[in-house]
């Protein structure tokens, strides 16, 4: 079977702290421009860049999460496109709605939203809001390297310890440590609860598939001190694919239940829209030895595809490859004590400051 978008991008150069090599096509702008032919340009304007910064004035922060196998209700995000580079990231695709490509783009130019902590004071003031846990963040890192200098996550925070909102935070970055103190408190009512996103112990994938990401020994000090100071803790070991990670469950869990973690969960790699494009290239460059194996076996687990959209089985994949690593997920989270109880937001607590001050 031909593998397809596996030939010409792979004569490009290699961008190192990078995940995707290419800026894929954006399907939503009619005119654009593009690398056609490496060898007739000297000084090409897509060449690696620095990290750039647009700062938005957004409209609206909180969203209503209508998929039922994400596990959560709302999420908020105030960052677009994610430094870390991670080449499997499904957010990669929304980077298009800013007419940005969802390959190199999505890693080197960062809509950072400066106004969300006051587009999200102004949502829970809303007199129709019946508390409910929003997540930090549903599309990508609120704990991003940008976010050491704008700190645009932890005035999110605030605003919910001032109001008593539940907040379920995702993150893959050592970041979240600076502000383990409001989780602290935050934890003592029942208001927060922080999964690490852990994917492998390799550090050479790590480098190459999560380029800029902390590594797996810091995710771990995450888990760590969290629990020790009473934040509940779990892990997510996704994407899993297979050729890659799969062989890596067993040793994942069990480091994460030793470090703290109660909780697990996991999906599977699915490559939607320009993704597909992305990882396939970034593939082809970094493991030509088994590309076309790893290729199948996501094929094998979605249909013949690499993605699957239907809502249940999107995340965890059909047929039998599919099937081992929900066994061997399975197994080894109960070996390791993982899910073996239940962690459940207080939204009882919420309230609407008084203060006089606000009345002008």
């Amino acid at each position: 079977m031909t593998i397809p978008f596996s030939e010409e991008p792979r004569e490009n150069p290699y961008y190192k702290g990078r995940g995707a090599q290419l800026n894929p096509k954006n399907r939503y702008l009619a005119q654009e421009y593009a690398q056609e032919h490496v060898e007739g340009i000297d000084e090409w304007w897509q060449a690696d860049t620095p990290t750039q910064i647009f700062e938005e004035r957004a409209k609206t922060l909180v969203n209503k999460v209508d998929s039922p196998d994400v596990g959560m209700w709302y999420s908020m995000n105030p960052y677009q496109g994610c430094e870390h580079g991670c080449i499997y990231c499904y957010a990669r695709n929304s980077h298009q709605y800013w007419g940005f490509s969802a390959g190199l783009d999505f890693e080197r130019k960062i809509v950072a939203k400066h106004n969300a902590p006051e587009l999200l004071r102004k949502f829970l003031d809303n007199k129709k809001w019946v508390p409910k846990p929003i997540s930090l963040s549903g599309n990508t890192d609120c704990y991003q390297p940008l976010e050491r200098k704008m700190w645009l996550t932890r005035q999110l925070l605030e605003v919910a310890w001032e109001y008593k909102q539940p907040v379920g935070i995702i993150t893959k970055n050592a970041l979240v440590l600076r502000d383990k103190y409001i989780l602290q408190k935050m934890a003592e009512h029942n208001l927060v609860c922080v999964f690490v996103s852990l994917t492998t112990m390799q550090e050479d994938l790590r480098q190459k598939m999560e380029p800029r990401t902390t590594t797996a020994t810091q995710r771990l000090r995450i888990l760590r001190e969290l629990s020790e100071l009473g934040v509940p803790v779990g892990v997510m070991t996704a994407p899993i694919i297979p050729g890659l990670n799969d062989h890596e469950i067993p040793r994942l869990l069990e480091a994460a239940a030793e470090q703290g973690a109660k909780f697990a969960g996991y999906t599977v790699v699915r490559l939607n829209d320009a993704v597909k494009i992305i990882f396939n290239d970034w593939l082809y460059k970094n493991f030509p030895d088994r590309a076309d194996k790893v290729w199948h076996m996501i094929e094998s687990m979605h249909g013949g595809q690499v993605n699957d959209s239907d809502f249940g089985r999107r995340m965890r994949g059909d047929g039998n490859i599919a099937e081992i690593i929900r066994q061997q997920f399975r197994v080894q989270a109960k070996r390791t004590g993982l899910n073996q109880e239940r962690f459940e937001f207080n939204t009882s607590l919420f309230q609407r400051p008084q203060s006089q001050l606000r009345l002008f």
